[in-house]
């Protein structure tokens, strides 16, 4: 099961409390498997993911967060990758993580206190996605006039919508569930990609990453154009960070040594997913 935007930038989870944290916290301080009051083991990297959340992660392996796990075990000495399997829903760190199944969330979102975040890997927006050819040719801004009288998709409560309704594009939008059990039922930026294709919307505002992996197996040709360009209302652009334990600092201390000194080959990874990368300055990131 998954969000209809990735976890990484979710509100229904970044609105969860402390509480479920609290026990782990002063559990952890006992003697641990790694470093000193640490419970991460070091033979072994112990992931938490979603078993069917492409292109994220997935039981079969090929989503890009699976890939990157190999990379950090192979950079950190563990000898193999282990998952606990838990579906992206609210409740996901407190049955993960929090329960000390699991050292480490390969993406979330910069800033969420549910976890310890270790240095972002990647920065990425919410794209507007229509067709290359058509008469949206050229729109970067939720605010343009070509887009009134739209039919644009857009996954419930999340960010986009507040500035869809700023910019009274609500009233023909098509609403797409926020949750959804993707073991049986597609992602809905697959089905949005799809839509648009067949003419059911005109455009469509998706989590960058998912839209990339989405408009690449498209048969049309499509534009991916990034919101950063947004003048106020929500906020677009993300950091993404792997997630670690509050009380596991020297792990995190590893992992932001792997991320400085595998960067290059991780946005190799990422692009090659189609993954919109963007630096600090909002601008695209190729190679």
């Amino acid at each position: 099961m998954a969000y209809g935007a990735h976890r990484t930038c979710s509100a229904a989870l970044i609105s969860m409390t402390m509480a479920a944290l609290m026990p782990l916290q002063a559990h952890s301080q006992g003697a641990g498997l790694g470093a000193a009051g640490e419970l991460v083991d070091p033979e072994t990297l112990r992931v938490c993911a979603d078993p069917s959340n492409m292109p994220f992660s997935d039981k079969s392996g090929e989503g890009f967060e699976n890939k990157l796990a190999e990379m950090v075990a192979a950079a950190t000495g563990r000898s193999s990758v282990a998952y606990t399997w838990f579906p992206s829903i609210p409740g996901f760190v407190r049955n993960t993580l929090g329960a000390n199944r699991c050292d480490i969330i390969m993406g979330y979102a910069q800033g969420d206190e549910l976890v310890q975040n270790t240095n972002a890997y990647y920065r990425s927006s919410y794209v507007l996605i229509y067709k290359k050819d058509g008469d949206l040719a050229g729109v970067e801004t939720l605010t343009d006039p070509k887009l009134v009288d739209k039919r644009i998709g857009v996954v419930h409560a999340t960010s986009p919508s507040a500035n869809m309704a700023a910019a009274r594009l609500m009233r023909k939008a098509k609403i797409y569930p926020l949750v959804v059990d993707t073991r049986r039922a597609p992602s809905m930026a697959e089905v949005m990609v799809r839509d648009i294709v067949a003419g059911v919307i005109d455009a469509a505002v998706v989590w960058g990453p998912m839209a990339g992996y989405y408009v690449r197996k498209s048969e049309v040709d499509l534009a991916i154009v990034p919101l950063t360009r947004e003048k106020g209302g929500s906020r677009m652009a993300y950091r993404i960070t792997m997630g670690v334990r509050p009380s596991d600092q020297q792990w995190k201390r590893t992992l932001n040594t792997f991320i400085r000194e595998n960067q290059d080959d991780i946005n190799k990874l990422l692009l090659s997913y189609g993954v919109p990368l963007l630096n600090e300055d909002d601008e695209s990131i190729t190679e």
